[in-house]
């Protein structure tokens, strides 16, 4: 009788268990940027994690390029259907600091979800792009990015250059170049995303402001005045190249790169995350170094700044999502995982430990030239000039740099014009952010 009444009791746990709803999984809709080959290592990030535990599951969901992924964010905030997570690239970020009520400053976040952020473990030129004055961070690291020189060691070959000796400064690329066209080359140099490359990154590598007020880190009301004899030297240089096509310009974004990977261009600078991209499509050995400088320039080479991107969190999504974003960051700073990414995709290892990982694993070895980016943003300790931008609406303005940049390579406009209109233009839709946020 004790017996059956052990069974009965067991039979009416089981019922109850069986009975009992299972603790639900929260789902976190991450929106990003990446197609192709970075949006499959985006979702396995995603599977990884969901894979590593049962709470929380993150869903990735891919929303065109940056603009269009931000711009669906905000569309999706004023109907409250925004995602937990959003990513957003770098040039953004002022005008995501200007939007308070609607993002959640990681900083607080992980403070609030008691998870560990140290900003001294990343990289100075990451962490201090995406921190404010008192350095707590705002938004996350993801992938980042900075121009490099890639060049075709066969086309070197053929031209009598030495392919393992990359151009160091602007004048051995220019002479470079020339031999390169000599030996048949459709084109000698080109470069991908114009402002960043030949305005921004070139600014900081020669320690030249893109603007006052430390790029615009110290206020709102900073001027841009990067209409300077340096800047305004090597556009004017790239302008008489572009005649010859010893330099020619492809257009704006990547556009640059299909060239450089067809050997159409000998040299292409562009940026370090579309590494693993023209490795693995380009039938030609690759080589790397690092962008080029002007030897009379006092200071430089300087260090470069950093492109890509961060995530962002939003406000006004359930509090148990917030719990799992906190620790979807704490699983994406992990060094094992953060070496994966870097070694996976091209881009930077956003901290310390991930790149002292990648190097005791051997990548750095197996992988020659993949360190470059890494060198060259740690070059010298960034300064107000080339720690990072943070000016309002970027995005609108690095169109406008860009427009001008066109008129120049297209002989409409000297590089001195272009560039004080470029100024002039550009100010003044600062000046129009700076009255839409005067609480800033």
């Amino acid at each position: 009788m004790k017996f059956g009444s052990k069974i009965l009791q067991l039979v009416a746990a089981a019922a109850l268990l069986l009975a009992s709803p299972a603790r639900a999984t929260t789902e976190i809709m991450w929106w990003h940027a990446m197609s192709g080959e970075l949006g499959r290592q985006v979702e396995k990030l995603a599977a990884d994690f969901n894979a590593s535990q049962s709470d929380y599951r993150i869903v990735p969901a891919y929303k065109g390029n940056y603009t269009e992924t931000v711009t669906a964010a905000i569309f999706a905030f004023r109907s409250r259907s925004q995602p937990a997570i959003v990513q957003v690239n770098e040039i953004a970020t002022a005008t995501m600091m200007a939007a308070r009520g609607a993002i959640y400053p990681v900083f607080e976040l992980m403070r609030d979800q008691s998870e560990a952020l140290t900003p001294s473990a990343y990289l100075p030129a990451v962490a201090g792009y995406y921190a404010d004055t008192a350095g707590n961070m705002l938004s996350f690291p993801f992938n980042a990015s900075t121009p490099i020189l890639y060049y075709n060691k066969d086309m070197f070959r053929a031209a009598g250059l030495d392919p393992n000796a990359p151009p160091k400064t602007w004048p051995e690329v220019g002479d470079a170049a020339k031999r390169l066209r000599a030996a048949g080359a459709p084109c000698g140099l080109t470069t991908s995303w114009p402002s960043w490359i030949n305005v921004e990154n070139f600014s900081a590598f020669h320690n030249l402001p893109i603007a006052t007020k430390s790029n615009g880190f110290g206020g709102l009301d900073a001027q841009l005045i990067f209409n300077n004899p340096l800047v305004v030297r090597h556009i004017a240089q790239l302008a008489e190249w572009q005649t010859t096509k010893v330099y020619d310009y492809s257009g704006r974004g990547q556009a640059a790169e299909p060239r450089f990977q067809k050997g159409e261009c000998g040299i292409f600078i562009g940026s370090s995350g579309t590494r693993a991209d023209i490795k693995a499509n380009s039938h030609f050995e690759v080589g790397y170094g690092m962008m080029p400088y002007y030897p009379d320039a006092e200071g430089a080479p300087q260090n470069s700044i950093i492109g890509g991107a961060t995530l962002w969190v939003l406000r006004d999504r359930p509090l148990a999502e917030y719990a799992g974003v906190a620790k979807f960051f704490a699983y994406l700073s992990r060094p094992e995982v953060q070496a994966a990414w870097h070694q996976n995709t091209g881009y930077l290892p956003v901290t310390k430990a991930a790149f002292d990982l990648s190097r005791a694993q051997g990548f750095y070895d197996r992988n020659p030239g993949a360190e470059i980016s890494i060198e060259q943003i740690t070059l010298k300790p960034p300064t107000d000039n080339s720690k990072g931008i943070r000016l309002g609406s970027f995005v609108l303005i690095r169109g406008v740099i860009e427009e001008e940049l066109e008129q120049a390579f297209a002989g409409k406009r000297s590089a001195q014009a272009a560039l004080d209109m470029a100024v002039e233009r550009s100010n003044r839709l600062l000046r129009q952010f700076e009255r839409a946020n005067p609480d800033q």
